[in-house]
């Protein structure tokens, strides 16, 4: 299946308008206002709404619908603008280890690219989240890598590797892998289970998220986060579907799908 997009409706949404070349400088450069622009958000599996990961689909919905998504659609869409500049990409999947112990088995449930740029192979993911890396690490183990934001770091033993990011003087893991390429099945696969099983973080709960160059935006329910490097972060509980809903559009960018359901689903959500 063919992954081509139109590549100039991607720019327009990200807001990118310098040349654009199949080297470092280039994926560094989209990977931040990838992130900056099209917020992370699981509104379909909260209204019970499908998640099409077809290329058309993923045009509709995050180039002319306004919307985002979560790391499927956001890292097959980044995908597919960088192998139409010329870039050689590879999807893997992880497993995901963020808030959990480091030697918890959870599902492969994410996806991240391996992209080759400047002779050498590198790392990049715009779509997890909280903690999305917006920028690329060189596939180097044990060595800490700065960002626009934290300092993030890959480890190595035994053909599994962890991603890292330095949070406040720690360094936490966000997700282990492998470096074997994936297929769209696989994908697939994943996204069902993630958008339809009951027990779901992103069936129960609304989670938005949106890095830009100097701060990290999430909304979890109604708790609305904003965290600037080396600050306290700031957090305020929303009231009411009402202010979430202004919240998503205002801080987050986002043009909402149908209003109603949409209301009627965040106003059942837990208050904290």
């Amino acid at each position: 299946m063919s992954d081509a997009i139109e590549l100039d409706a991607y720019l327009q949404r990200i807001g990118y308008h310098d040349a654009l070349s199949p080297d470092l400088s280039t994926l560094r450069a989209l990977a931040v206002a990838h992130a900056a622009a099209i917020p992370f958000e699981n509104l379909d599996p909260l209204c019970g709404v499908p998640v099409q990961l077809q290329p058309a689909a993923l045009e509709r919905k995050l180039l002319h619908e306004g919307r985002g998504g979560y790391c499927f659609e956001q890292n097959l869409l980044f995908a597919a603008a960088l192998r139409a500049i010329g870039f050689s990409v590879r999807g893997l999947i992880a497993r995901v280890l963020w808030n959990q112990p480091e030697d918890a088995v959870t599902a492969q449930t994410h996806m991240l690219l391996r992209v080759e740029a400047d002779g050498e192979s590198w790392l990049t993911d715009v779509g997890f989240g909280s903690m999305n890396l917006a920028g690329a690490l060189r596939l180097e183990p044990g060595v800490a890598q700065a960002t626009a934001l934290e300092p993030f770091r890959l480890l190595e033993q035994g053909g599994e590797w962890r991603m890292q990011a330095c949070v406040r003087g720690d360094w936490l893991t966000l997700y282990r892998f492998d470096l074997r390429p994936r297929e769209f099945i696989d994908y697939v696969v994943a996204n069902h289970y993630v958008s339809t099983y009951p027990s779901s973080n992103f069936v129960l709960h609304l989670i938005a998220a949106r890095t830009t160059r100097d701060r990290r935006l999430t909304l979890r329910d109604r708790e609305f986060t904003v965290r600037r490097p080396g600050m306290e972060p700031e957090r305020r509980t929303l009231r009411d579907g009402a202010e979430t809903c202004r919240v998503l559009e205002q801080e987050f960018g986002l043009r909402l799908p149908d209003r109603d359901v949409l209301m009627r689903r965040l106003d059942a959500l837990p208050a904290a």
